[in-house]
């Protein structure tokens, strides 16, 4: 996958190499979280390449997953990443042909990186987040009833407008979309993306699962108090237990 972040090769970079600016992106706020943001950046080999007017960073894992990220001397403030893994033939564990989980985490890590880059340079982030919840059968799937349900006819650049269970409106711009995930750049909560992953019946029988993630930034406690609070009624209402929020 590539995508462009209209930053500075300098600025970029380091927020792929030091840990405190890595957790502004990388995944969400769980157990662990902070362990898995060191490996992320001790793991990895560095290289660094100039081509021309272009340098290119590139970190490679054990895995042979690699992230590569350029940018040219007369475009400074535009850079592009870049993310290439093996194969599913040639990958370790078989691919079932449903989803890669690590695609997913790429996929959404990039897009994460990008909005905070991009939108919230500078500031720190906090998360909420459902992970693994039911997806629902098909007359009564969970998207549904928290009021997403025409979330997949609205193209990258739309608008979303949905009614949640309570009865407010839910308004945002859908700013990627892949085949098992979306990212939507909400107008409701100030500086947010809603990550939403979906995975298929076949990786997560009966029904395949939802997990999403709520990044906010630069907001203080109180009002990340009063974002949380109506992150757990908007998901409560459409019947996911408490026991689901982190």
């Amino acid at each position: 996958m590539s995508l462009e972040i209209p930053v500075g090769l300098a600025s970029v970079w380091e927020h792929l190499r030091e840990p405190t600016l890595v957790r502004r992106w990388y995944g969400w706020d769980r157990p662990g979280i902070d362990d898995e943001t060191h490996a992320f950046t001790d793991i990895p080999t560095e290289r660094r390449e100039v081509d021309h007017d272009a340098t290119t960073h590139t970190l490679t894992w054990p895995n042979h997953d690699v992230l590569a990220v350029t940018a040219a001397a007369h475009q400074p403030h535009l850079t592009r990443l870049r993310i290439t893994r093996r194969s599913h033939e040639a990958l370790p564990v078989r691919f079932d042909g449903n989803m890669d989980e690590v695609d997913e985490d790429w996929i959404a890590n990039a897009h994460q990186l990008q909005f905070a880059l991009a939108k919230q340079l500078g500031r720190d982030r906090r998360t909420l987040s459902v992970v693994d919840l039911d997806a629902g059968t098909r007359r009564d799937r969970l998207l549904d009833r928290v009021g997403m349900h025409g979330v997949h006819g609205v193209p990258v650049g739309g608008h979303l407008e949905a009614r949640r269970p309570d009865g407010s409106m839910l308004g945002g711009k859908v700013i990627y979309k892949s085949d098992h995930q979306f990212g939507i750049d909400l107008h409701a909560v100030t500086d947010a993306l809603l990550v939403v992953r979906e995975a298929p019946i076949g990786s997560h029988p009966p029904h395949g699962t939802v997990t999403a993630v709520l990044s906010v930034y630069g907001v203080d406690s109180a009002t990340f108090d009063d974002v949380a609070a109506r992150w757990s009624m908007w998901w409560q209402a459409a019947g996911v237990p408490a026991a689901a929020f982190r």
